[in-house]
């Protein structure tokens, strides 16, 4: 596709869709472009073991604020045992759930055309799962159309959408290292404690397992004041993990 095409004149050409809708920055402006140019659209939220339940929170907040109908599919992901033994292409493994889910929703709701926020600054060949996005035929139309990730975020802006500076978010699932199994109680003591450091003012962060210790991986932007609160952090996460370490995130 021509990528020096604009958003909306791909939904003037592409008038009816259905939108794989994570409630990040990336398929919110997908969804709010799709609504200004006045396609007929519905948001599909996957809910999973892997994603937390802010997530769901913004997807929600989002499709109230553009007037979008949002579709909520919940997966059981851990029942897939290739998933949970958590190899290097997991993500491949997932994403086939998670597309299969929507295209299986969307079909029965009538649309044809399945698109996803994937956007011109992603590295694909690095994302296994975008292998499984194109044997479903997902569309991508932020990349199709050369849009960045600092274009959206800018667009966003723009337009409104409150998740435009949001930081970008992997699943629950990255927090455990490839190979090692992965577990509901794993996943859940992943979000109570990130759901912990939130709380305390942090936006940027990550809380990975290094068997049952903690490593929390701070942006440089909030390091030192995670070093300051250091003792607040294991406080309120210690009793998760036999320890608790923090360190830079971009190192």
């Amino acid at each position: 596709m021509d990528r020096n095409i604009d958003i909306m004149a791909f939904f003037n050409t592409y008038n009816r869709a259905a939108i794989a809708f994570s409630g990040g920055v990336d398929s919110s402006y997908l969804l709010y472009a799709a609504k200004q140019a006045g396609a007929d659209v519905t948001a599909y939220y996957v809910k999973s073991q892997f994603q937390p339940d802010f997530e769901l929170a913004d997807a929600e907040a989002i499709a109230e604020q553009t007037c979008a109908e949002m579709k909520i599919i919940e997966v059981d992901v851990l029942a897939d045992d290739i998933v949970c033994s958590n190899p290097p292409d997991r993500c491949y493994y997932c994403k086939q759930h998670i597309m299969a889910a929507i295209c299986k929703a969307a079909a029965a709701d009538g649309y044809t055309l399945i698109c996803d926020g994937t956007n011109a600054s992603d590295e694909v060949d690095d994302r296994p799962g975008f292998k499984a996005l194109q044997e479903y035929g997902i569309r991508s139309p932020l990349r199709d159309c050369g849009l960045t990730k600092t274009a959206i975020r800018e667009r966003a802006r723009e337009a409104g959408l409150p998740v435009w500076n949001k930081p970008a978010y992997a699943c629950l699932a990255t927090r455990i290292p490839a190979g090692e199994r992965i577990t509901a109680d794993k996943l859940e003591r992943t979000e109570k404690a990130e759901s912990a450091l939130f709380e305390m003012g942090f936006r940027d962060f990550r809380v990975r397992m290094r068997g049952d210790a903690a490593l929390v991986q701070i942006a440089a932007a909030q390091y030192g004041e995670a070093i300051e609160k250091a003792d607040r952090i294991r406080e309120a996460i210690g009793g998760m993990y036999s320890s608790v370490s923090i360190d830079d995130k971009t190192r």
